[in-house]
């Protein structure tokens, strides 16, 4: 993009890294949010390097307070599939290219608004492990009789569960997402309903909603671990976690995929093996995991 008077104004912004700079305005409304609030302008600088990935300013521009986050352009694409900083990707989506060296900022926006595999299918295997996770933790909560910390798991197993509905109508998650669910799903909407509104007892809800979760997890495992087993399956060796969790498209997911492996395992969806010696330390031998 050549440079212009409104590409200029941001130049002392740029670092010699820097790969573009986008811009969210929204003149008359106040900004609401973790990253915004009561500035005029965000203005999110993406460099290529692989440093640490964020640092923030705020500034006075031309009589506008301004908010100015700088961020790696890997940093950002781990953002978009694991729900961090979810503001940010709105703004990303929303602002507007001010700046770029090339047209990877162009690509990255073009990539979220259609969706498609990879990142859809990164997305949605990050949300349905997080989704087993909470399910899981909560149901032990409620066993265990914490019935608050059961409340508070199943209240984000249901978040997550959103977010997989979003992703199997090719929709990408963003920070109201129950906004984006409500005219599309009534089966998750009113199991929130349920969970917040209902004059049951909370034991009651809880156990509603986890029953739901329950059969939810069972009928979206295969579908949702399609990233897994396409690597399980990229070799004739079996795979052990260690391997799996610092393979390319894995590493950067945030998953606890030890609780999703041994699901499967139990589910009888992959097979776990015992072979060889494990770091020559006598009998132990390390599990690995492979497709059936």
């Amino acid at each position: 993009m050549q440079q212009t008077k409104l590409s200029l104004m941001y130049n002392e912004l740029l670092q010699q890294d820097s790969i573009g700079a986008i811009s969210y305005r929204k003149p008359g409304e106040y900004f609401l949010g973790e990253m915004l609030y009561d500035f005029d302008e965000l203005i999110l600088i993406i460099g290529e390097d692989q440093k640490p990935a964020r640092f923030i300013q705020h500034l006075l521009m031309n009589g506008l307070r301004c908010q100015v986050l700088y961020a790696t352009l890997d940093c950002l694409k781990g953002w978009i599939i694991v729900g961090e900083q979810a503001n940010v990707i709105d703004y990303l989506l929303e602002g507007r290219i001010v700046w770029e060296r090339d047209d990877r900022v162009r690509l990255l926006k073009q990539e979220i608004v259609e969706f498609n595999d990879p990142l859809r299918e990164q997305k949605r295997f990050h949300e349905f492990s997080r989704f087993l996770v909470n399910y899981v933790h909560g149901k032990r909560a409620m066993r265990e009789g914490r019935t608050i910390d059961a409340y508070q798991r199943v209240l984000k197993a249901l978040d997550h569960w959103t977010s997989i509905e979003l992703i199997e109508r090719g929709i990408y998650p963003k920070v109201h997402l129950w906004y984006q669910v409500q005219p599309l799903d009534r089966t998750v909407y009113k199991l929130y309903n349920e969970l917040t509104l209902s004059t049951e007892t909370m034991e009651q809800r809880i156990e509603l909603v986890l029953l739901a979760c329950e059969f939810s997890v069972m009928s979206k495992m295969e579908e949702c671990s399609s990233l897994l087993f396409r690597i399980l399956g990229s070799r004739q060796e079996p795979w052990s976690i260690d391997e799996l969790m610092n393979h390319p498209e894995l590493k950067n997911l945030q998953l606890d995929l030890t609780v999703v492996l041994r699901k499967l395992v139990y589910r009888s969806l992959i097979k776990e093996s015992a072979a060889g010696d494990f770091k020559d330390r006598g009998h132990n031998r390390e599990l690995r995991y492979s497709l059936i």
